[in-house]
Protein backbone atom coordinates (compact mmCIF):
# COMPACT_ATOMS: atom_id res chain seq x y z
CA UNK A 1 0.00 0.00 0.00
CA UNK A 2 1.55 3.35 -0.91
CA UNK A 3 1.92 6.18 1.81
CA UNK A 4 -0.19 9.09 1.33
CA UNK A 5 1.95 12.19 0.77
CA UNK A 6 0.25 15.59 2.51
CA UNK A 7 1.16 19.26 2.23
CA UNK A 8 3.12 20.93 4.19
CA UNK A 9 -0.03 22.37 6.12
CA UNK A 10 -1.56 19.14 6.08
CA UNK A 11 1.26 17.65 8.05
CA UNK A 12 1.30 20.43 10.45
CA UNK A 13 -2.40 20.13 11.61
CA UNK A 14 -1.83 16.51 11.77
CA UNK A 15 1.22 16.23 14.30
CA UNK A 16 -1.04 19.45 15.98
CA UNK A 17 -4.03 17.53 16.53
CA UNK A 18 -2.48 14.40 17.43
CA UNK A 19 -0.43 16.39 20.18
CA UNK A 20 -3.38 18.37 21.49
CA UNK A 21 -7.02 16.35 21.15
CA UNK A 22 -8.52 18.45 23.65
CA UNK A 23 -8.82 21.17 21.25
CA UNK A 24 -11.08 19.00 18.57
CA UNK A 25 -13.18 18.14 21.73
CA UNK A 26 -13.95 21.51 22.52
CA UNK A 27 -14.62 22.46 18.70
CA UNK A 28 -17.20 19.83 18.51
CA UNK A 29 -18.67 20.92 22.01
CA UNK A 30 -18.99 24.60 21.13
CA UNK A 31 -19.83 24.07 17.77
CA UNK A 32 -22.69 21.37 19.19
CA UNK A 33 -23.73 24.32 21.18
CA UNK A 34 -23.81 26.55 18.48
CA UNK A 35 -26.17 24.03 16.71
CA UNK A 36 -28.43 23.86 19.98
CA UNK A 37 -28.74 27.81 20.03
CA UNK A 38 -30.68 27.73 16.47
CA UNK A 39 -27.90 28.19 14.03
CA UNK A 40 -27.71 26.69 10.69
CA UNK A 41 -24.72 28.10 9.53
CA UNK A 42 -21.53 29.21 11.62
CA UNK A 43 -18.09 30.01 10.69
CA UNK A 44 -15.10 28.22 11.93
CA UNK A 45 -12.99 30.88 12.69
CA UNK A 46 -15.82 31.81 15.58
CA UNK A 47 -15.43 28.01 17.43
CA UNK A 48 -11.57 28.30 16.82
CA UNK A 49 -11.54 32.10 18.50
CA UNK A 50 -13.91 30.71 21.04
CA UNK A 51 -11.40 27.99 21.92
CA UNK A 52 -8.70 30.40 22.00
CA UNK A 53 -10.87 32.63 24.02
CA UNK A 54 -12.16 29.69 26.67
CA UNK A 55 -8.68 28.34 27.44
CA UNK A 56 -6.92 31.30 27.36
CA UNK A 57 -9.55 33.06 29.82
CA UNK A 58 -10.49 30.39 31.23
CA UNK A 59 -8.62 27.99 32.21
CA UNK A 60 -4.99 29.36 31.38
CA UNK A 61 -4.34 26.32 29.13
CA UNK A 62 -3.49 28.37 25.97
CA UNK A 63 -3.19 26.54 22.41
CA UNK A 64 -1.66 27.77 19.73
CA UNK A 65 -4.14 27.23 17.30
CA UNK A 66 -2.80 28.09 13.65
CA UNK A 67 -5.71 29.81 11.75
CA UNK A 68 -4.69 27.44 8.70
CA UNK A 69 -6.60 24.32 10.59
CA UNK A 70 -9.44 25.82 10.45
CA UNK A 71 -11.03 23.62 8.10
CA UNK A 72 -9.89 20.98 9.06
CA UNK A 73 -11.36 20.95 11.97
CA UNK A 74 -14.54 22.14 10.29
CA UNK A 75 -14.09 19.43 7.76
CA UNK A 76 -13.76 16.37 10.31
CA UNK A 77 -16.54 17.76 12.22
CA UNK A 78 -18.85 17.26 9.53
CA UNK A 79 -17.44 14.01 8.44
CA UNK A 80 -18.20 12.50 12.24
CA UNK A 81 -21.82 14.14 11.93
CA UNK A 82 -23.10 14.14 8.39
CA UNK A 83 -26.12 15.27 9.69
CA UNK A 84 -24.26 18.65 9.59
CA UNK A 85 -22.47 18.09 6.82
CA UNK A 86 -23.83 21.91 5.71
CA UNK A 87 -22.91 23.33 8.66
CA UNK A 88 -19.90 25.55 7.94
CA UNK A 89 -18.97 26.87 4.45
CA UNK A 90 -16.35 25.52 2.65
CA UNK A 91 -14.00 26.58 -0.39
CA UNK A 92 -11.20 24.77 -2.32
CA UNK A 93 -8.48 23.84 0.99
CA UNK A 94 -5.72 21.89 1.51
CA UNK A 95 -8.31 20.02 4.50
CA UNK A 96 -9.95 18.33 1.10
CA UNK A 97 -7.05 16.32 0.65
CA UNK A 98 -7.40 14.26 4.23
CA UNK A 99 -9.10 10.86 4.91
CA UNK A 100 -11.07 12.14 8.04
CA UNK A 101 -11.67 8.16 8.80
CA UNK A 102 -8.08 7.77 9.14
CA UNK A 103 -7.67 10.36 11.98
CA UNK A 104 -7.90 9.59 15.65
CA UNK A 105 -10.15 11.51 17.42
CA UNK A 106 -9.79 10.59 20.84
Amino acid sequence: METKQYSLSTNQFLNFHKKNPKVYKLFKRFTKEAIKGGHNNLSSEMIVNRIRWETSIRTNEEYKINNIYKPYYSRMFMYDFPKYNEFFRMRSSCADEVDYSTIEKE
